[in-house]
């Protein structure tokens, strides 16, 4: 996973590792995070490479994209472990459930009246 460091964060980065390690270290430092970065590529590699070996040719068939996380929506997940592909096909729709009228305020001297319900 590369990072994603524009010219101003370097420049931090340089004046903080001049700060902080002082230019007559900085060399040897550096040199330093070089050979470690090698060998973390050198270890990736051959990570990599190694899965490769052991997943065989079949690697190469996976969709990476359908296995990413962020596409998934947690409703059809639920739905579709809850109900089978048959069924969920050939559901009818729900009908939508009626919300209660709010009571009309009385007016005084007089019984609520709803035509409604007589």
């Amino acid at each position: 996973m590369p990072l994603d460091i524009n010219g101003g964060e370097f420049l931090i980065i340089v004046i903080l590792a001049l700060v902080l390690i002082g230019p007559e270290r900085l060399p040897q430092y550096a040199a330093q995070l070089a050979r470690v970065v090698r060998r973390l590529r050198a270890f990736a590699t051959d990570a990599r490479e190694r899965v490769g070996e052991e997943l065989g040719p079949e690697l190469g068939d996976v969709e990476w994209s359908r296995l990413d996380p962020r596409q998934y929506d947690p409703r059809r997940i639920v739905r579709d472990a809850l109900v089978d592909d048959g069924a969920a096909k050939q559901a009818p729709p729900v009908a939508p459930v009626p919300r209660p009228r709010a009571p009309r305020p009385a007016v005084a001297g007089h019984a609520p009246f709803d035509p409604e319900a007589t």
